[in-house]
């Protein structure tokens, strides 16, 4: 893959919208390629859902917390002909994430083969030869779907069809809480190997069985946190992008995509009128939001109103981030990542993504950052940022925030008392964010957490292309296309556009200068 060396003078303009972790690895791939990037973004810092807000010497993370795959960034840093562990350090964390339930129970992810075995013959003796067959299947997923699939692009219905045998052999049609029960029994151990899809969106009893890969991802490849969060990855992808001569525009939002007489996109105007010509335009932008709002007058075929309004959405995210005072020896029970479950699985799956009812009966993911980074709080604090998967706002009679957030706060504080005694009379810095705050800040359809759901016809080519259907001359990275959410996927769509992408064109102009 061509890597051009620094400072290359060039003429190819390429403008990319949003500075999120697959706009920022797009605009480190192509600026390497010899386009002169400019990313243009409507938050004061890069990262997109990955930035963080700093109040009082406690910084909330807003987004994605977990990194489970450091070769997809070297990688992206090796294009650019560098040494991504120059630029951020990443700790491996010895245990992955705690799964407790209301009865006391528990189950610990780690990156032991024997403590993992231990722990499910713990939780579920009689389950155990069912799960060595699990890891199985999933490593077979991983593979195809990941290695294979999700790092080549899926534009082409020929590329669909090549593939379809394998599909049907991996009982892709399946779902991964229906495969995982066919060889598991236990219905903690079933939701132990199962949840994973919600942390890119997904119901886990719709989604396909391909997710199941993330079992063996973590097995593999470890659990990491990166010190300084992923605001720091950000921060570090926008400094070599700066390096390579890019330009970087903050506190500014696209309107709407310009279109040459050609009909080729030619650049974008933002709300403000300036108007940035360029060669090919990327969107990092919601797919939804793209085609919805920035090609709005432009007639669209495939990606009609009509067609995304068809769309299953991932669901919406009630997250709070608060800090403690004095409380970094306290809460033994609660380590750097929790899953606290409710006594309800698949009925308040259920009534999230397709009853659009917002629950009592809680589950909830708790990060404490602290725990690792002593950076994210002052001496002796901590930080924490709990989710709560909700109904997104596209529901009949949904869920009205404004009346419902103080609500269901106190409903999420009675259940983090069961670990956390006496935390509400330690917090000092507190911020809420609901799904209204997600379209607000993130101009995310519905205020979905992930843009459309990951389920078997809505993944791979089904999903909304790498390369616009709509309009030559746009390419499409991040949650919203190709091969979806998560920190890896929205990495990876950035290496599939690479691969689409034409070679920029070289001349001797001047070198453009970067920007802030």
């Amino acid at each position: 893959m061509f890597s051009g060396p620094k400072n290359l003078p060039v003429t190819s303009k390429a403008v990319i919208i949003g500075a999120g972790l697959g706009g920022l690895a797009s605009a480190m791939r192509l600026s390497a390629r010899g386009y002169e990037v400019t990313i243009v973004d409507r938050l004061d810092h890069v990262g997109g859902r990955g930035s963080s807000i700093t109040k009082n010497g406690y910084r909330f993370d807003l987004g994605p917390t977990i990194i489970t795959v450091p070769q997809l960034l070297e990688d992206l840093w090796a294009a650019c002909g560098r040494n991504f562990h120059d630029d951020v350090e990443l700790v491996p964390l010895d245990d992955f994430y705690q799964i407790r339930w209301p009865d006391g129970s528990c189950f610990t992810a780690s990156a032991d083969d024997d403590r993992l075995r231990e722990e499910v013959k713990r939780l579920a003796p009689e389950d155990l030869e069912g799960y060595e067959k699990f890891l199985g299947d999933s490593e077979a997923r991983y593979w195809f779907g990941f290695e294979d699939l999700g790092r080549r692009p899926m534009d082409s219905l020929w590329g669909l069809l090549k593939v379809l045998p394998r599909f049907a052999m991996l009982r892709a049609d399946r779902s991964v809480a229906a495969h995982v029960a066919t060889r598991v029994k236990n219905p903690k151990l079933q939701m132990a190997l199962s949840f994973h899809p919600l942390f890119i969106g997904g119901d886990p009893f719709k989604c396909t069985s391909m997710y199941t890969l993330v079992s063996y991802l973590e097995k593999t490849f470890g659990v990491h946190y990166a010190m300084g969060g992923v605001q720091a990855i950000a921060d570090a992808m926008a400094q070599v992008v700066k390096d390579q001569n890019g330009r970087l525009m903050l506190n500014r939002e696209v309107d709407q995509l310009m279109v040459s007489s050609d009909g080729r996109a030619s650049g974008v105007k933002l709300t403000d009128g300036t108007k940035l010509e360029a060669d090919i335009v990327v969107s990092n932008a919601d797919a939804g939001h793209t085609y919805q709002r920035l090609l709005r007058d432009i007639p669209r075929r495939r990606w009609t109103d009509k067609k995304l309004a068809s769309k299953r959405w991932s669901m919406g995210l009630y997250v709070w981030y608060f800090g403690t005072k004095g409380t970094a020896g306290m809460y033994e029970k609660l380590g750097h990542h929790t899953i606290l479950n409710g006594p309800r699985y698949e009925g308040l799956v259920r009534d999230i993504f397709r009853n659009g009812r917002l629950s009592d009966d809680m589950s909830l993911y708790i990060h404490r950052p602290s725990v690792t980074d002593k950076s994210v709080a002052p001496e002796g604090d901590d930080t924490f940022y709990v989710l709560s998967p909700v109904p997104h706002l596209g529901h009949d009679n949904p869920v009205d925030w404004s009346s419902e957030a103080p609500i269901y706060q106190q409903k999420v504080a009675a259940q983090l008392e069961t670990l956390m005694p006496g935390f509400q009379e330690r917090i000092t810095e507190s911020l809420v964010f609901t799904p209204e705050d997600f379209a607000d800040r993130y101009l995310s359809p519905l205020g979905c957490g992930f843009s459309i759901e990951p389920r078997i016809l809505q993944s791979a080519w089904f999903r909304p292309h790498n390369v616009s259907e709509e309009l030559p001359g746009l390419y499409l990275v991040g949650a919203g296309t190709h091969p979806g959410a998560g920190v890896p996927g929205v990495i990876s769509s950035a290496e599939v556009l690479d691969q689409l992408v034409p070679e920029a064109s070289v001349s001797t102009a001047p070198s453009p200068v970067g920007a802030t």
